[in-house]
């Protein structure tokens, strides 16, 4: 969208969970968060939440982000939701009223192709987080990359859109350089398996 000129992107938006010092649900370090948004050469808010965190509480720290972003001229808001209307209508009716504008770019496109399109684009991922009710935990770490897509079991969304994994994105057409890690423990929590993705020079690799 940027590169079109349809909108300027002037920061980045996403929830840490403050006990963690991680990107809620992703489980990715607060470090590498704040390593993307320099490759991307954009400023990170930070929406930070408890764990557990209910609901409202969630969705009056989202209300304030967004009245803050208003202040600051902010008057769009885009999401990456590809197909799950009920996602949608959730954010449309909490964005209704706020001034600014929920858009959706990648909605209704093929899942598949857009996967293809991303790796083929130079994008780099490693999964993080996976549902073991729907994936084998030893994807858990996998490099996102064609090798996984041809091993992913027939159901499974090739972009994760049903909650099947979740992913750290290390590098990508926008990174002015990509992103070293390495992949560390990995452990099962409340019900998924999450993989530790860390910065390589933090291990000496």
């Amino acid at each position: 969208m940027q590169r079109s000129g349809e909108v300027e992107v002037v920061g980045l938006l996403t929830t840490v969970t403050s006990e963690f010092e991680r990107v809620s649900m992703h489980a990715v370090r607060e470090v590498l968060l704040d390593r993307q948004a320099k490759m991307l050469r954009l400023p990170c808010h930070k929406v930070r939440i408890p764990w557990p965190c209910p609901n409202e509480r969630y969705e009056r720290e989202m209300e304030r982000a967004l009245a803050e972003a208003l202040a600051l001229g902010v008057s769009r808001v885009v999401f990456g939701d590809l197909y799950l209307a009920d996602v949608r209508a959730y954010r449309e009716a909490k964005m209704a009223g706020t001034g600014i504008e929920p858009l959706f770019p990648l909605w209704g496109r093929d899942t598949t192709r857009l996967a293809r399109d991303m790796l083929a684009g130079g994008l780099q991922a490693t999964l993080t987080c996976i549902d073991p009710r729907r994936l084998d935990r030893g994807f858990a770490g996998r490099a996102f990359d064609e090798a996984l897509l041809a091993a992913l079991p027939a159901g499974i969304d090739p972009c994760g859109e049903n909650g099947e994994f979740h992913t750290f994105v290390s590098a990508c057409p926008m990174f002015k350089a990509p992103l070293e890690v390495v992949v560390g423990e990995v452990v099962e929590r409340e019900g998924f398996v999450f993989a530790d993705v860390l910065p390589a020079r933090a291990v000496g690799a």
